[in-house]
């Protein structure tokens, strides 16, 4: 409205690529705008409560001031500009409206009152009657749910309680406390610092060891069902000790739920999935064949192309090395120490899908990682590469045999095959199920059907530039495979990425006399003595 009023530009965009994300940022704001306005409830105290009911539309126009400057100078980049002249006047008319609906919802709520709420209640019992002793974690979306939650728990006797959001200063140190064995900090955390319940956002669905605890409570639903696997997978995990996981999932109110149809979405998507991928995790209790997939579980055997993503393979390596170093700093020092293109070999009895040849671990000129299995004929057995790296698993102290005479020579077709493919699929922007790949070629198609409409960019096209020449930043590795499983539509992948560019978090970018060389790190040969 103070756009179309003073016939400036207007910002039209995403408003912070990061809230694609909610488990990056899980503050409950829809933009940039929350923070700018500095109207953010931290407590829900009566004072706090009354200053947000009392703002004036003078005060709501003064700060729209502020914002829209800061959008301007700050983050002009991130928006494409319109001129007001191309909308209708029905839009501003559309836009008071909504405003005046607004805060006439703020003004018939009223103050809020903790002790009718039935949700915090039905909460309470589960932790204080059901399950009064044991370790439960609880996810809820926005980092304002979790602060109120952890405020009303305390308030009501709940104790040994904390929170983990996006603006957590030291979250490890409070998963620490809350799953001491299955992080092995038994001897640096006290009985009386440890936790039994934990309330998180999605920042916690990924990359941390929960095992301590088997309960799980969803106090609200995702709309991605990806969401609902990846908080279950925090617990159901090497080193859960118990027989059985258990899954509490808060629904919305009847009257809500006819409305947004949650439920309905959510289960229409898992029984979609389950038709394609199978399941053996039963979600709803009363809807037997609404289940929760097994996409991320390595488990299941199904689909072996999705095991292959990046963001799978290197929680199995990290997985894998945390399992022979913690406790043997010897072991770890001498791994450290070995140089590249270090080779062994082992006793292999082979058989007609595992056959004698060679593992050839290789980082390609583009900076990719790549596994590959060789054979005696010189011939790839298989592309997996999780299938690659639980080949190469053994004991510890299995005894290395003489390096077969073909050896090296299997060495240099699995690079040369590895260089290949990487030439021929795509380009150089590897395997067709890497991020990289999938993205390339989404944005590419993209851009071609909105070129000539209002929302071809330039700057999309530079990304686009960016991602076929040089390799992607893990961290973009990171959030770009998470979002391509959750569903994440063109539109809103081109902003995310363009957004990624911007700040300088998407691609490694070389110079000519940076190019990289090809690095052989390590081998091993798979030979019948």
């Amino acid at each position: 409205m103070h756009a179309i009023e003073n016939n400036f530009e207007i910002p039209i965009g995403t408003q912070d690529a990061e809230l694609l994300d909610n488990r990056s940022v899980d503050e409950d704001s829809d933009s940039l705008l929350a923070s700018l306005f500095d109207i953010e409830i931290e407590e829900t105290d009566e004072h706090n409560v009354r200053e947000v009911l009392d703002v004036s539309e003078t005060d709501y126009r003064s700060r729209a001031a502020e914002v829209y400057q800061g959008y301007k100078t700050r983050y002009c980049r991130r928006f494409k500009w319109i001129q007001p002249s191309l909308f209708t006047k029905q839009l501003e008319k559309d836009l008071r409206a909504d405003a005046k609906a607004l805060t006439g919802v703020l003004k018939q709520c009223g103050e809020w009152n903790r002790s009718q709420d039935a949700k915090l209640a039905t909460l309470v019992n589960l932790l204080q009657v059901q399950h009064p002793t044991e370790k439960v974690l609880v996810f809820t979306q926005f980092a304002d749910t979790a602060r109120y939650l952890e405020g009303a728990l305390q308030a009501l006797g709940v104790a040994k309680t904390a929170i983990v959001s996006g603006s957590s200063t030291e979250p490890t140190e409070t998963v620490w406390r809350f799953s001491p064995v299955s992080n092995r900090k038994r001897d640096r955390v006290a009985p009386e610092d440890e936790l039994r319940v934990l309330i998180a956002t999605d920042v916690l669905s990924e990359g941390q060891n929960l095992q301590d605890c088997a309960i799980v409570i969803n106090y609200d639903l995702p709309w991605a069902i990806i969401r609902l696997i990846q908080r279950a997978g925090r617990v159901d995990r090497i080193g859960q000790q118990s027989d059985k996981i258990l899954c509490y999932s808060f629904l919305p109110a009847e009257g809500v739920d006819r409305l947004i149809n949650l439920r309905g979405r959510l289960l229409q998507r898992l029984q979609e999935n389950a038709e394609v991928v199978g399941t053996d995790e039963a979600f709803f209790e009363d809807f037997s064949d609404q289940v929760l997939l097994n996409l991320y579980n390595e488990k299941s055997g199904i689909l072996d192309g999705e095991e292959d993503s990046e963001v799978d393979l290197t929680s199995e390596a990290l997985q894998i090395w945390n399992n022979a170093t913690v406790g043997n700093p010897a072991l770890r020092k001498a791994i450290e120490e070995m140089p590249n293109v270090v080779y062994s070999t082992r006793q292999h009895k082979p058989t007609e899908t595992q056959p004698e040849g060679v593992l050839l671990y290789m980082r390609s000129t583009e900076g990719n990682d790549a596994l590959a299995w060789i054979n005696r004929q010189g011939e790839s057995v298989t592309q997996s590469q999780l299938a690659i790296l639980r080949m190469a698993a053994c004991d510890p102290k299995t005894p290395a045999i003489d390096r077969h005479s073909d050896h090296h020579r299997l060495v240099r077709k699995g690079a040369d095959r590895i260089a290949e493919e990487e030439r021929s699929v795509g380009g150089q922007l590897g395997r067709k199920s890497s991020a990289r790949h999938r993205t390339y070629e989404r944005l590419k198609r993209y851009a071609e059907e909105v070129k000539g409409t209002l929302f071809e960019s330039s700057e999309l096209l530079k990304a686009i530039d960016d991602i076929y020449q040089h390799p992607l930043r893990q961290s973009a590795v990171d959030s770009l495979n998470r979002q391509l499983k959750s569903g994440i539509d063109d539109r809103q992948l081109a902003e995310l990425v363009v957004a990624l560019r911007t700040d300088d978090r998407l691609c490694i970018v070389h110079t000519e006399d940076q190019r990289r060389e090809p690095q052989i790190i390590c081998s091993l040969g798979l030979f019948q003595e």
